[in-house]
């Protein structure tokens, strides 16, 4: 395999090319199977609705709203207007809802977020807008808008919260919050994968998104570094067909919220090589207000991406969410 055999459309004309604009696109068109299963699962969790009404209701929709957003600056026309107008253009190309409020905080750690209640927004850390160009940000920023038109973002900002209590020992964080953290965690990894498809339909270009991933995960400079050899780092993860899977459950041990970055461009490049890519810019997707498949569908292809994975890992959540499921509500009361 050589090197234009990794190569998707022609770069050189990438800057000429304007994006479709992909009208009434539902978030389900970029939805990864194992996303949906894991979130529908996740909200049977037992206690996991009474955690979240406690967790909100204890802290309140403005004052978390005001933490997150208290050290950074909101971006607009008169600031950050490059980042701005790369912002519109990205959620022109989504048809999003509404242009959600998108702040730059200044975080050396290259990373972004999507988070709120009833009134989402994203938060840019200065250190992505430093390592990547303008077409990799708007990879980025398309990436969050899709966790936004997702409703991603109530279950997001509730995964910080308890991970923050968690290290600070708060009485809040009892043993069952601590299980609903861990399918939170379980659910949030496999959450950008989806999120990713929505990044790569924002920008229309698939080897500037795989360039972005490359960046993230090691840094470095166009020049030293090898989009051909990363894929062929991530193509590892695709000489099994459960492996994926193995490394999740790995993942679950660390406490981590987002997958390696090798996995998220090999599940990527399976969605563009299946040729769902190519059929939503064709048009081919499903539009807002379009009745959705059932439920039954999502938990059969869930089962073709990860095998059982996923639903021996919530019988194991239940189990213990069950064992422990009194002691939150003493810790709350305390």
């Amino acid at each position: 395999m050589t090197d234009n055999d990794y190569t998707y459309g022609d770069a050189s004309h990438a800057d000429a090319r304007a994006p479709r604009v992909l009208t009434d696109i539902s978030s389900r068109t970029w939805e990864h199977s194992a996303d949906r299963a894991a979130l529908a699962a996740l909200r049977k969790l037992p206690m996991f609705d009474q955690v979240l009404r406690a967790l909100f209701g204890f802290f309140g929709e403005k004052p978390i709203r005001l933490a997150f957003q208290a050290n950074a600056v909101r971006v607009g026309p008169n600031q950050f207007p490059r980042i701005w107008e790369l912002y519109c253009n990205v959620c022109d190309t989504l048809d999003a809802p509404e242009t959600y409020p998108l702040f730059v905080s200044q975080n050396p750690v290259v990373n972004a977020g999507a988070y709120g209640m009833k009134e989402p927004f994203i938060i840019l850390n200065s250190g992505t807008l430093a390592l990547l160009t303008d077409e990799q940000v708007s990879y980025v920023l398309g990436h969050e808008a899709g966790h936004v038109m997702s409703d991603h973002v109530l279950y997001k900002t509730m995964t910080e919260l308890l991970m923050q209590l968690a290290q600070l020992g708060f009485p809040i964080v009892g043993l069952a919050a601590r299980a609903i953290l861990v399918a939170l965690l379980e659910w949030s990894r496999k959450s950008e994968l989806s999120a990713d498809r929505a990044g790569l339909l924002a920008i229309q270009e698939p080897d500037v998104v795989m360039s972005s991933m490359l960046k993230m995960a090691g840094g470095g400079k166009d020049e030293e570094t090898s989009l051909p050899e990363f894929i062929r780092q991530a193509e590892e993860y695709r000489e099994s067909g459960d492996l994926a899977d193995q490394v999740f459950k790995v993942l679950n041990l660390l406490g981590q919220t987002h997958p390696f970055w090798v996995l998220r461009l090999s599940e990527l490049r399976a969605w563009i090589e299946e040729g769902s890519y190519d059929r939503v810019l064709r048009g081919e997707y499903q539009r807002r207000g379009e009745p959705n498949p059932a439920y039954k569908e999502d938990l059969s292809q869930a089962a073709d991406a990860y095998r059982t994975g996923a639903r021996e890992f919530v019988d194991n959540m239940a189990d213990a969410a069950k064992r422990v499921s009194g002691s939150f509500m003493d810790a709350f009361r305390k």
